[in-house]
């Protein structure tokens, strides 16, 4: 992958790890945040870069283990990983539609059962039991649940059609499935209780 891609991922992460740093997750998320800033640096050294973004993954799991939010944690970076990946890597296949498309497929299969599991553990949560203050909220994660199921499902399916139709399609679907998935998992964890209390209800 070109200094693009890592800027992207470097980018999205610092965007998701400067929210948990605003609802206070600790030092963690401070350590995450200046190693991906100082990753842009290391651009063009992929030792120095994946070492930059593992330690800064390391220090956002902290945060996270801190605030009690360890699996939702893994899961939400099981399925954003996966199919913000599916999106980037399908434009190097709409380049060379002849490539194995078995990567892809790896990474949409990764993306729906990430999305099942943090389904059910943001359910598990009280995610599905929200009050009248979340009501809006509350079938907002439901309905982009089941809509990014669908996208990523559809995906696959598109994945199996020949040429270079099949690419695009499958890459355009992705690229809804990541705005759902991103939809889904702000929802949900604003939903969910944390010593008693959500982050719509304070």
């Amino acid at each position: 992958m070109g200094p693009g891609f890592h800027r992207v991922v470097a980018g999205s992460a610092a965007l998701i790890g400067a929210g948990a740093l605003a609802f206070d997750s600790g030092s963690g998320a401070v350590v995450g945040l200046v190693l991906l800033g100082a990753s842009l640096f290391a651009i063009n050294r992929p030792v120095v870069l994946a070492a930059t973004f593992a330690v800064a993954a390391v220090g956002f799991f902290v945060a996270a283990l801190s605030a009690g939010a360890g699996w939702p944690t893994l899961t939400g970076a099981v399925t954003l990983g996966a199919v913000s990946n599916e999106m980037l890597l399908g434009h190097w296949y709409l380049v060379d539609p002849r490539l194995p498309r078995w990567a892809l497929k790896s990474l949409d299969g990764a993306a729906l059962v990430g999305l099942i599991a943090d389904f059910g553990i943001l359910a598990g949560r009280g995610a599905l039991t929200w009050g009248t203050d979340a009501f809006v909220v509350g079938w907002a994660f439901v309905a982009l649940s089941i809509l990014s199921a669908l996208l990523i499902t559809a995906v696959w399916f598109a994945l199996r059609e020949p040429g270079y139709n099949g690419v695009m399609s499958a890459t355009g679907l992705s690229y809804l499935a990541i705005i759902t998935v991103l939809g889904t998992t702000i929802s949900g964890r604003s939903l969910t209780v944390v010593e008693g209390s959500t982050l719509l209800s304070g």
